[in-house]
């Protein structure tokens, strides 16, 4: 890994790099969010929902195989190379699913080269970015930083809906669509480049295999975490849009605006509470609002209707995301700092590969309102279930063992002799 110099100054993490990094990240949200639609194309093309899920599911496990691969990578090529690379296989992807005739082949193999460039923007972006921060305002960064995916969601749902509404069903319509998340990753890339123009990496001995490192370093609670997370964004990214079409609305764009504002805000004002609450308690905030979220779903019928549900699942992103990067990521040493980052972000994607055909499925033979009660269910199942297994854990970035450290000497009663040496000086 790269040595960056690190800010001391607290206000100094928030410097033009931060800020050009925040604007790619944009970029890069925007071009995934307009494949929020992807659903809609593939129904266009004749899949069903559990069709979709399949494809989801495949296009995951091909980013999982890569990502085994990415971390490692990262560690001894540097950020600049893989993001660079990464970027270009993300190009190519959109490129592919823009011109796929059908649901075939290609579609698949579109997908997956889709996703597995887009992990590996997202593990570098996120790699980049802990970087400029110190340790313990790791977390805070992180959510700071990961505030700019929800103005990239906006952007994204905002233009995917106005896409929808300006052109007819047809293969032009997703022409429009998938060309411009493509333009959006080339401006992305463009970015990175100028991000990372000046990195000076220095290659260390090899990496262990990763499945060392992970039994060595990986905290196995936060897989629970991450499979709920990767069941939610299976809900939220791939089958929304289809529920939308299924009660006849306008389409996503008023859930992703009123979910992103929401989560947007809570990162704003939650930044510091890894440090006063501590992330565990964040963690079953999240899964809990992510379960309620999830059921308020259940009784929508009209666009604003959205506006509820939104912003239980965007307070709970808000909450988990950054949690569950800095723990995950946070475990390993330096020097594997970005095999741990990917292996966090393969395992969210893990979730989503367990769970999307599954709930493609209950669409197919239930509905969509029993996939909702099971996602909720299964959410707050979580949040009990984690809420007993780290009972007794002790929260690392809470800052309440430093300030009693230091109070520590002001609130010991002094030795008794030097009482008395004390109070004879003073009355010499």
């Amino acid at each position: 890994m790269q040595n960056p110099q690190r800010p001391t100054q607290p206000e100094r993490i928030y410097n033009r790099q931060f800020w050009l990094a925040f604007v790619a990240n944009v970029m890069l949200v925007t071009s995934s969010a307009l494949t929020f639609r992807f659903a809609e194309f593939v129904k266009f093309l004749g899949g069903t929902e559990e069709t979709t899920g399949f494809i989801i599911s495949v296009g995951l496990v091909g980013s999982l195989f890569f990502r085994a691969f990415l971390g490692q990578a990262i560690d001894q090529l540097g950020i600049r190379k893989i993001w660079i690379v990464c970027s270009l296989i993300n190009v190519s992807g959109s490129f592919l699913i823009l011109t796929a005739p059908d649901v075939g082949f290609q579609i698949y193999a579109a997908r997956i080269i889709f996703v597995i460039g887009l992990s590996g923007m997202f593990a570098s972006s996120v790699s980049h970015i802990q970087n400029l921060a110190p340790l313990e305002r790791r977390t805070e960064i992180i959510g700071t930083f990961g505030a700019s995916g929800f103005v990239g969601m906006i952007c994204g749902a905002q233009l995917g809906d106005i896409i929808f509404h300006t052109y007819p069903e047809s293969h032009l319509l997703y022409y429009v669509l998938f060309g411009m998340s493509f333009l959006f990753g080339v401006l992305h890339m463009g970015l990175a480049i100028w991000l990372t123009s000046g990195e000076r990496h220095e290659s260390r001995s090899l990496t262990p295999p990763i499945h060392k490192l992970m039994f060595r370093y990986w905290p196995g609670i936060v897989l629970l975490v991450t499979v709920m997370m990767g069941m939610g964004f299976a809900v939220t990214m791939t089958f929304l849009t289809r529920y939308s079409t299924e009660l006849g609305l306008g389409g996503i764009r008023t859930f992703f605006t009123a979910y992103a504002i929401t989560a947007f805000t809570m990162r704003m004002i939650a930044r510091q509470w890894s440090r006063t609450i501590g992330r565990h308690r964040m963690i079953i905030m999240g899964l809990t609002s992510h379960a309620v979220g999830h059921f308020l779903m259940t009784f929508v019928s009209t666009d604003w209707q959205f506006i509820l549900p939104a912003i239980g699942l965007g307070f709970g992103h808000a909450l988990l995301f950054p949690c569950v990067v800095s723990m995950g990521a946070g475990s390993f040493p330096e020097q594997f700092r970005g095999t741990g980052t990917t292996l966090t972000l393969a395992a969210i994607d893990f979730g989503t590969i367990l769970t999307a055909p599954l709930l493609g499925w209950i669409i197919d033979h239930h509905g969509f309102h029993q996939m909702f009660y099971f996602v909720s269910g299964t959410m707050i199942t979580g949040a009990i279930s984690f809420a007993v297994l780290t009972a007794k854990t002790v929260d690392t970035d809470v800052d309440v063992p430093r300030k009693k450290k230091r109070k520590h000497p002001r609130t010991l009663p002094r030795p008794r002799v030097e009482s008395l040496q004390a109070t004879t000086s003073q009355q010499s």
